[in-house]
């Protein structure tokens, strides 16, 4: 079993998901149960998917669940790409978190690849 919460992609997943929430204030209303919600969601199951694999019985085990926060690493960078196609956040702040995340995706990969 390995402790989610020394990993240093699920803290930094952890941080992620407070910028995301916090940001998602400023965009538009028109947006909250659309996109935004989306944005949240995923946001979420990046960190919720590393801690509920780090429980399993086998590395097998977190190696799946590994995969599925990192396929939400990507839907995330999807959504915030369009975010800021669509003008809903400044570029200067949609390029942030897209470097965010384009840092926990590359953590994972190598976690997942280390856990083989």
């Amino acid at each position: 079993m390995h402790h989610f919460e020394n990993l240093l992609f699920w803290q930094k997943s952890i941080a992620l998901a407070k910028n995301i929430y916090i940001i998602c204030q400023e965009i538009s209303s028109d947006e909250k149960y659309g996109l935004i919600s989306q944005i949240k969601r995923c946001t979420v199951s990046i960190p919720s998917n590393i801690a509920e694999g780090s429980g399993r019985n086998s590395n097998k085990e977190f190696n799946h669940f590994l995969a599925i926060a990192l396929g939400s690493a990507f839907e995330l960078q999807t959504q915030l790409i369009l975010v800021k196609e669509l003008n809903l956040l400044p570029e200067e702040k949609a390029n942030i978190l897209l470097k965010k995340v384009s840092e926990i995706q590359r953590m994972i990969y190598s976690f997942k690849n280390n856990l083989k």
